[in-house]
């Protein structure tokens, strides 16, 4: 039991933090018209998680990212991908898009997108490698297991809640400045985030 509280206190303290991932995520619980048209995003988030979560315990993305110039291809990309996605979220607050009803994503668009921040986000799998993946090493066989599931059911629970979060907020959003006010928020943190990965691919 030792292993599962443990993974579950190291879940929470990843998972908590503003980022790419979390902002899309309560984003479209405001913006969709129902908690159960949010459900592809969530679902989607939190199958990737539970991937590179047994990725990181398996020591498969350990050996991977022990190849220095993969590392520094895979962050190199990703904060192209980070950059391009600050700049679409913050032109959503423009006058022209905000003038225009805003339309909510598709099924299909929710899944792509979260697909992408979730699998294309380096600094998020990184710290899934070296916290999660490293922590596992001091447990085996079923404590193994346990530490597992105690990661994987804290982000389950987790994205199901920004979502329902993000729906309660977005119904007192009648104006929509609370909307434009996050999606800034969110470019913001996005490019924060960006930023600090530039630092660490060239120091």
């Amino acid at each position: 039991m030792v292993a599962l509280f443990h993974g579950v206190l190291l879940s929470i303290g990843l998972i908590l933090p503003l980022g790419v991932q979390n902002v899309f995520i309560f984003n479209q619980g405001a913006t969709q018209p129902t908690y159960f048209r949010v459900l592809p995003v969530v679902l989607t988030a939190s199958l990737c998680d539970t991937f590179l979560i047994i990725l990181a315990i398996s020591g498969v993305s350990l050996i991977i990212f022990k190849i220095v110039w993969l590392k520094s291809f895979f962050i190199f990309f990703g904060i192209i991908f980070l950059l391009y996605m600050g700049w679409t979220i913050w032109r959503a607050t423009s006058k022209k898009h905000l003038a225009e009803k805003q339309r909510p994503l598709s099924p299909k668009q929710q899944i792509s997108f979260a697909l992408s921040v979730s699998l294309l986000n380096p600094h998020a799998i990184l710290d899934t490698v070296g916290v999660i993946g490293t922590s596992s090493l001091a447990y085996s066989g079923g404590d193994t297991y346990l530490f597992a599931v105690g990661c994987i059911v804290v982000s389950w629970l987790w994205f199901f809640l920004l979502a329902y979060l993000g729906k309660l907020i977005g119904k007192l959003d009648s104006s929509q400045n609370l909307q434009r006010n996050i999606n800034r928020l969110s470019a913001i943190i996005i490019w924060m985030i960006a930023g600090l990965l530039v630092y660490e691919l060239l120091f």
